[in-house]
This record gives structure tokens, C-alpha cells and sequence, in this order.
């Protein structure tokens, strides 16, 4: 046999790595998944409007409400029920003030919510609260101002302190400082300490981008800023700097981190996933979930699948906890 007629043998016989056998089946394609996605990675970001004798839709986000204490409840409910990994809460107050008052009164709509999901699930759901100020403020901003308009850092820790204690007393789990301020975990972490509540995890907002695509949260917290928040948030074009928050939160003393938002910052994600030794979490934003809803209801895309690719994405990044609007929904997707 000629040297050229081995060759074309060697070419019929075809390629010897032939990666498309383990995608042959469905069974084949679950035995080797590297990436999971189960309901107790998920956590559902949710808002409590106070005053509110029904829910209320928010137009931006279809399928998502503020919340009445009652109906906030039975969503705590299904949390549980459906086995989520959380739920987080939101408060949406009445009225608002230069300082955020309602944010540390024991009677303000956010402590009350923590109040009464604990007392309806107890231990079956970890009870997670937002720690900031933005929902609270007159001028929208996540801190107290001084006199020249500013954000001031080390006055806005002092409200924190007291926002920390008052959500401890209200029976929450986890908080979330989001604010972005510096030293914010170091001084929430000596303040749940100092009332005795060292037990309450802290779940910080570490790598926090200024970015467009906090829109509809906007509206679902019935925000007053004017204006922006990038003297405090960080700039998209820094990549490092999130792993320096990052690295700084866990020396003050954060038993986990956060990305926000998620899939504009995967590489993000993934470099702060790689650099510390706790639990990293990404945040599903408001916007990311609206282009989803808004493409689907065009018809544009295929929304179940969608929804699971997304989230799916956000935890091969390196999240083991995502905070996404479409928690439950995802649940009851991935039974079996």
C-alpha cells in the first residue's frame, strides 16, 4: 500500500477525540456538568411597602411587587417551601428624611418585614436585610450629606452602627451593607458585637459598580436621588479595585462577599471568586432581569431557558450564591 493511500485511511477512519459522545444524551450531559444550579444557591431579593393593603407591581419588572407585610410573608413562605437559600428584604417607607430615620426606627417598615418573616419561618430560611440608606433618604443617596451636598463616609458609619443593631434586635440572619462606604463592614461588624449579636453574618456588598442597569430597582424602591452615585460606587473600568474591596471587607471582618451587578462583571466575579476564602455571591440586577422579561414578552427569546442560561452563567463565573428576582421561579423550574 502506498505511502498516500495509508493517509487517506488514516482520514476515513475520522477525528480520534470525539468530545460530542458525552453530549450524546441527556443522562450523558448530567454526569459530567461542571457547573450546578440548585434552589439553595438562590436567593430572592424582595420589597415591603409600607402602609400597602395590597401589592403593588412595579411596571419596570413584570412578575415582581412591593410587597404588604402580608403578602411578604406568604412569599416567605414559598421561599422556604421551595428550599431557596434566602430571602433578602427591602424596605419602601412612607416617608423619608435628610438621615434615613425609618431605616434605624425599631417600628420602620424594613425591621418590621425582618420581624415577621422570622417569626413566620424561623430557621427554615435565612432572613437577610439590606443595610443602606438609599430607601430612606430624602435625597436618595446611600449616606447622610454634609454641608456641601456631600457623602459624608465616617457620619454615614455611624448610622450603619445603628441600622446593624436595629436589624439584630429585629431577628435578622444576615445583613447586607451596600452602601459602599469605607470601613462600613469593620464598623457594622463591632456594633452587632457590642449588642450581642455575634452570631448575625455579614454579607457585604464588596464590588459594587455604578452602573445603568439599576433602573427598575429604582423605581421598585421608589427612589429619590437626583444626581449619581459615583463617588462612592465604583467605576466599571476597574477591575483590581473589586478584588481590593473585596480583600478589605474580609479582613474587616465579612463572612461573604458580593458582586454587583452580575453579568456586566462576570470577570469580576470571577477574579474576587479566585482571591478570597469565603462564600462569593453575584447580584442579578434589576436591569438584567427587565431585558430578559422585555425580550421574551417580544417574542425575541425563549424566557424559561433564558432565565437558567443566565443564572447558570453567573454561577460558572464563580458565584456560590446568586441574588436573583427569579429565585422561586428558578425552583420550581429545576424540579425534577
Amino acid at each position: 500500500m502506498s505511502a498516500d493511500a495509508g493517509s487517506r485511511d488514516d482520514r476515513a477512519a475520522g477525528p480520534v477525540v470525539r468530545p460530542r459522545r458525552l453530549r450524546r444524551t441527556a443522562a450523558l450531559r448530567e454526569l459530567v456538568a461542571e457547573t450546578s444550579l440548585r434552589p439553595a444557591q438562590l436567593v430572592l431579593p424582595v420589597f415591603v411597602r409600607e402602609g400597602a393593603d395590597a401589592p403593588v407591581p412595579i411596571s419596570s419588572m413584570p412578575g415582581v411587587v412591593q410587597h404588604t407585610r402580608d403578602s411578604l410573608r406568604a412569599a416567605a413562605v414559598e421561599a422556604a417551601e421551595l428550599g431557596l437559600g434566602g430571602i433578602m428584604l427591602f424596605g419602601v417607607p412612607e416617608t423619608k428624611d435628610a438621615r434615613g430615620s425609618g431605616a434605624v426606627d425599631p417600628g420602620g417598615i424594613l425591621n418590621l418585614g425582618i420581624a415577621d418573616v422570622v417569626a413566620e419561618v424561623g430557621d427554615a430560611l435565612p432572613v437577610m436585610s439590606d443595610l443602606c440608606l438609599d430607601e430612606f433618604t430624602d435625597h436618595g443617596h446611600c449616606g447622610v450629606l454634609d454641608a456641601a451636598g456631600r457623602v459624608d463616609n465616617d457620619a454615614t458609619l455611624e448610622v450603619y452602627a445603628e441600622m446593624a443593631r436595629a436589624q439584630a434586635a429585629a431577628g435578622v440572619d444576615v445583613v447586607g451593607p451596600s452602601g459602599m462606604m469605607d470601613g462600613q463592614v469593620a464598623v457594622i461588624r463591632a456594633a452587632l458585637d457590642g449588642a450581642g449579636a455575634s452570631d448575625v453574618a455579614v454579607l457585604a456588598y464588596s464590588a459594587k459598580y455604578a452602573s445603568a442597569f439599576y433602573g427598575p430597582f429604582r423605581e421598585a424602591v421608589d427612589s429619590s436621588l437626583v444626581g449619581d452615585r459615583r463617588t462612592y460606587q465604583q467605576d466599571g473600568r476597574n477591575g483590581l479595585e473589586g478584588v481590593r474591596e473585596a480583600l478589605l471587607d474580609v479582613a474587616e471582618g465579612a463572612d461573604m462577599v458580593m458582586v454587583k451587578p452580575a453579568l456586566a462583571y462576570l470577570d469580576v466575579l470571577r477574579r474576587v471568586r479566585d482571591a478570597v476564602d469565603v462564600p462569593v455571591a453575584a447580584y442579578n440586577i434589576s436591569g438584567e432581569y427587565a431585558m430578559v422579561e422585555a425580550a421574551a414578552a417580544k417574542g425575541w427569546i425563549d424566557r424559561e431557558p433564558a432565565i437558567l442560561e443566565t443564572l447558570m452563567s453567573i454561577r460558572r463565573a464563580g458565584a456560590d450564591v446568586v441574588l436573583t428576582y427569579w429565585a422561586a421561579e428558578a425552583a420550581r423550574l429545576l424540579r425534577p
